[in-house]
């Protein structure tokens, strides 16, 4: 009799208004505003990294002969004032993000998660109803194509269809030939957002960051990012700032600052593991540049 009363409260808690139904349950709801905190890489996320610093970044040698052609003064020309951080790295910078569930009407069907971000106001759909990814000849866009799944209580994004960006914003960039996987792993009020970029033309091996989120109580926060490009520098038309090969004046500022080699700070896949300090313990830091490399 016991037996028979259990079956019955268990129908009726699967079949009621409201059913607990355990079996069906999901990863974790990443829905509401976030706010990025940023106890980790505070330099690079906010006013930016230093000119030549590579350091750790498993670059390739097209990637390192790209970022030395880098002049800073690029930002000044109208067709880079405004230009939108890509979807692998805008998540590093400051910005306001809202994310929320797409669902089926009539269903309740996860259809998508979707994310706004307010920097460069952005909007992002990580489908989560296995379509497909587009071909290969489908245009590239900022936020890309991003399908969904869950692993258990963690959101894995798989995004192809990215437009030529940010590596580190001081001259690395990545190709459109790159991909993106992300992790949204949610505990309690704690968010952490993994990335890792795949490129096989500008990364010899994945390179893997993470950022940290809490929840934010909206108080008037701006939502919106208003830009329009001017002319900050007259230049004769079609003219962009950049540096020859062997040209690019900073190589030595960054490694002479903190004493290590410029070889170190031209980085490499072999700068982003520990046992590159015993490297560095045998080879001398490099002299100065000239003053008038400077």
């Amino acid at each position: 009799m016991f037996f028979a009363a259990f079956l019955a409260l268990g129908f009726a808690f699967g079949q009621g208004p409201g059913g607990y139904n355990p079996g069906a349950a999901q990863g974790l709801d990443l829905a509401g505003n976030w706010a990025p905190v940023f106890h980790e890489d505070a330099t690079e996320r906010g006013p930016g990294p230093e000119l030549v610093n590579y350091l750790g970044i498993p670059i390739t040698e097209g990637a390192r002969l790209g970022g030395l052609s880098y002049d800073a003064s690029r930002f000044t020309v109208p067709e880079h004032q405004c230009e939108v951080h890509g979807v692998s790295y805008i998540y590093r910078g400051p910005l306001n993000l809202r994310i929320w569930e797409l669902r089926d009407p009539v269903s309740e069907q996860l259809i998508a998660i979707m994310n706004y971000i307010d920097n460069y106001e952005q909007t992002r759909t990580i489908w989560m109803d296995g379509r497909p990814h587009p071909s290969e000849h489908a245009p590239h866009t900022w936020m890309g194509f991003s399908t969904g799944k869950w692993e258990g209580n963690i959101l894995t994004v798989y995004t192809t269809h990215l437009k030529r960006n940010w590596i580190r914003r001081n001259g690395l960039r990545q190709s459109d030939a790159a991909t993106l996987t992300e992790h949204f792993i949610r505990h309690g009020d704690h968010l952490t957002h993994v990335t890792i970029v795949t490129d096989p033309d500008t990364l010899s091996e994945p390179f893997i960051r993470s950022q940290d989120f809490i929840p934010r109580t909206l108080n008037g926060e701006a939502w919106k990012y208003p830009c329009d490009a001017v002319v900050e520098v007259p230049r004769p038309r079609g003219a962009v700032p950049n540096y020859l090969p062997g040209k690019n004046p900073f190589v030595h500022e960054f490694a002479d600052k903190f004493h290590i080699p410029v070889e170190a700070a031209l980085g490499g896949p072999e700068t982003m593991y520990p046992e590159y300090r015993l490297k560095l313990k045998q080879v001398p830091a490099a002299p100065a540049a000239p003053a008038a490399q400077k």
